[in-house]
């Protein structure tokens, strides 16, 4: 009867653990539909958050919204952000060094590498462990000539033993050596992607910043196009009145006001974009009020010549990913040795320290107490003989995984150097861009000033008025984006070379 109620058991918790299926999607095609209660649908507050989707629409289509949760879409003020203060760049990077989130992931997988480290270093000495064995056994057994009204014997053992014992693996050949040593080269990548991150967030938001800049300075020129549109739009409609002008030509001006204005438009939604992104790079919410200083004005380096191969090598050596990667490489051929060290025997000892307190007693006899103690030493090896290839094919992983992160070091380090080699060309060329934009600039606006006195004078045309005004418009944005791009390139060489460390900007980037 009892096994049958043990089989019973068993299937009846069977079928509870597949009957949890039911809450999943019923189909890869089929929206999930929590049931009732399954998700909370209030906050702490008690303000019913939105409902999710009943599986269809009302026409009929199918619905994959979920429940919603009020208390997920609560968006927390950036604590130290002085809303009366005019941030620059370094005290932007202090902000997000303070605040980012990211640093904030990059310090506990450190403290995760290095607590991983004192793991390793906490199985070199031995393990104690208290422990308190307790129970009772009742035995009833029948007697082959009954005694008096007695026909069967029964009889209790109970007791309690607590004990002290030891563990201390002594000799291991090598292995927990060898982890030591992984846990170690894990422990130096992380703090070294500790850093590695600041600099990223340095870098982040410097870049922000200047494009920032020139969305701002896209919109000051925005707004200049469109005061120079209603300059030839006065001068049409004043040569038109004065019989000089023709209704073609107020239409022109109107139609480049209209333009100038529409360009406003784009201009300033630009900028709303630019300061999303900067408040993104530095880590704060996107409902915070910062007000950022202007970027334009900073001078730019004269000339940057090719990296020579020992600026690379320099660069390298102090990369981040690079020596990430290298340390990387090197754990995983200290975990070769760790897996060789499993074919090896152990030595180990153990100590145990035990008291008891029994009693037992039986049917028609006095209750019998004892107490007894029990002390102990083992020294012993052990010696793995067959694992059915476990151990060899632990070994071919390590083995595997040592040669993968090599390739990938030396990838990772030819990656580099490209970026680097890459990043001055592109800086080589923004400056070009610069120069030739600058140019460009001061003579669209000689074009520009001539074509409007001449238009105004009554001896040009309209036509080469608004082409005059177009082109100085697009000739000023291209300075000032090729200012902004000059500005960009230099911190992104800057951050390849592993030189872009603090919020002390290198001195062509920080000097207005």
């Amino acid at each position: 009867m009892q096994p049958g109620l043990l089989l019973a058991a068993a299937l009846l918790l069977a079928g509870c653990a597949t009957s949890a299926l039911k809450t999943a999607p019923q189909d890869p095609s089929s929206p999930w539909t929590p049931a009732e209660g399954e998700v909370a649908m209030l906050d702490d507050a008690g303000t019913a958050a939105p409902a999710g989707g009943s599986g269809t629409t009302s026409t009929g289509a199918k619905d994959f919204g979920v429940p919603g949760n009020a208390e997920a879409a609560v968006l927390v003020p950036t604590p130290g952000v002085e809303t009366n203060r005019v941030y620059d760049l370094p005290q932007l990077i202090d902000l997000a060094q303070s605040q980012n989130p990211l640093t904030r992931v990059a310090w506990q997988q450190a403290r995760q590498a290095a607590l991983a480290t004192g793991m390793v270093e906490a199985t070199y000495l031995p393990f104690i462990s208290a422990n308190v064995i307790g129970g009772w056994q009742d035995v009833s057994a029948p007697l082959p000539v009954s005694i008096g009204d007695t026909s069967q014997v029964s009889s209790r053992i109970e007791g309690v033993s607590p004990q002290i014992a030891l563990q201390w693996l002594l000799f291991d050949f090598g292995q927990r050596d060898a982890l030591h040593k992984v846990a170690r080269h894990n422990a130096t990548a992380a703090n070294v992607l500790f850093n590695g991150a600041h600099q990223k967030i340095i870098y982040s938001v410097t870049r922000a910043y200047f494009l920032y800049g020139a969305a701002r300075s896209r919109v000051r020129l925005a707004e200049q196009n469109l005061i120079n549109s209603r300059k030839i739009a006065d001068a049409a409609r004043e040569r038109s009145e004065k019989g000089l002008g023709t209704t073609v030509e107020v239409a022109q001006a109107r139609q480049q006001v209209a333009q100038a204005q529409f360009g406003l438009v784009q201009a300033q939604g630009g900028e709303r974009d630019a300061y999303q992104l900067l408040l993104g790079a530095v880590g704060v919410s996107p409902m915070t009020a910062i007000r950022v200083r202007e970027a334009s004005g900073r001078r730019l380096p004269d000339s940057v010549g090719a990296p020579t191969e020992e600026m690379i090598k320099v660069a390298l050596s102090r990369r981040p990913d690079v020596l990430a990667s290298f340390s990387a490489m090197k754990a995983s051929q200290s975990a070769i040795t760790a897996a060789q060290a499993e074919f090896m025997p152990k030595v180990f000892l153990g100590a145990v320290a035990a008291s008891g307190d029994a009693s037992f007693s039986a049917t028609g006899l006095p209750t019998i107490g004892q107490q007894a103690s029990a002390t102990g030493v083992l020294l012993g090896v052990t010696m793995p003989l067959y694992d059915g290839g476990l151990r060899a094919a632990q070994l071919k992983n390590a083995e595997s995984l040592a040669a993968a992160t090599q390739a990938t070091f030396q990838k990772t380090r030819d990656d580099a150097a490209r970026e680097i080699v890459v990043s001055a060309d592109t800086l080589r060329s923004a400056l070009a861009s610069y120069r030739a934009a600058t140019a460009l600039a001061q003579a669209a606006a000689v074009t520009y000033d001539a074509a409007l006195d001449a238009y105004t004078s009554g001896v040009g045309n309209i036509t080469v008025a608004t082409a005059a005004d177009s082109g100085l418009l697009t000739a000023r944005q291209a300075q000032a984006d090729a200012h902004a791009a000059s500005l960009v390139a230099a911190a992104n060489l800057a951050f390849m070379l592993g030189a872009m460390t603090s919020s002390d900007l290198p001195a062509s980037l920080a000097r207005p």
